[in-house]
């Protein structure tokens, strides 16, 4: 413990008084130096547990010209003549919601594949950055004005605004950092 004496009659007097102790003391009564704790109203410790299947929109491991020739002995990859993969998991671009793609690996059929070939080597998830705009603006043409309204695709991918404020941020981002493997 990190309490001195007075900070030792404060929380007897607090719990004497049926009062909340300040965060601080928290702190101060668990802690060691290795410690990092966070707190915020409505932190939950449930996460996402769903395995969605994944579909290929398209192929990005393709050479720009095809400079392979089938049956290359000096292929790193077992590769087919135009240069795409076949097998194995590597260069994977997922498009979707983070948090569903990360629970559907985490939980998934291929997770087996992913820690076969050594786990997750980059994970980049691109999370808003809790600055609070919409992305909404107006546009002067001529004398008259037009507002450019978000579309409902641009609203959900687009808009940092946060109804319960820093609090339901931070529940958003925790539970993604929380999905991430740690391989």
């Amino acid at each position: 413990m990190n309490l001195n004496d007075s900070d030792k009659n404060r929380i007897i007097e607090l719990i004497k008084a049926g009062q909340k102790l300040p965060k601080e003391f928290i702190y101060k009564l668990f802690a060691d130096e290795e410690d990092v704790f966070l707190f915020w109203n409505g932190r939950k410790e449930d996460t996402t547990n769903i395995a969605l299947p994944f579909h290929s929109i398209e192929h990005i491991d393709e050479p720009r010209k095809e400079t392979k020739k089938q049956g290359d002995a000096f292929s790193l990859f077992e590769t087919d003549f135009r240069g795409r993969q076949l097998k194995g998991w590597t260069n994977k671009l997922i498009w979707g919601d983070n948090k569903l793609i990360l629970s559907s690996l985490a939980n998934g059929p291929m997770r087996d594949e992913i820690e076969k070939e050594g786990g997750l080597k980059l994970i980049y998830i691109d999370p808003p950055f809790a600055v609070g705009a919409d992305f909404g603006f107006d546009i002067e043409i001529g004398s008259e004005t037009a507002e450019k309204k978000q579309s409902i695709i641009e609203e959900i991918a687009y808009r940092d605004t946060w109804g319960k404020g820093i609090s339901s941020y931070l529940s958003m981002m925790y539970e993604r950092l929380k999905l991430m493997p740690i391989y």
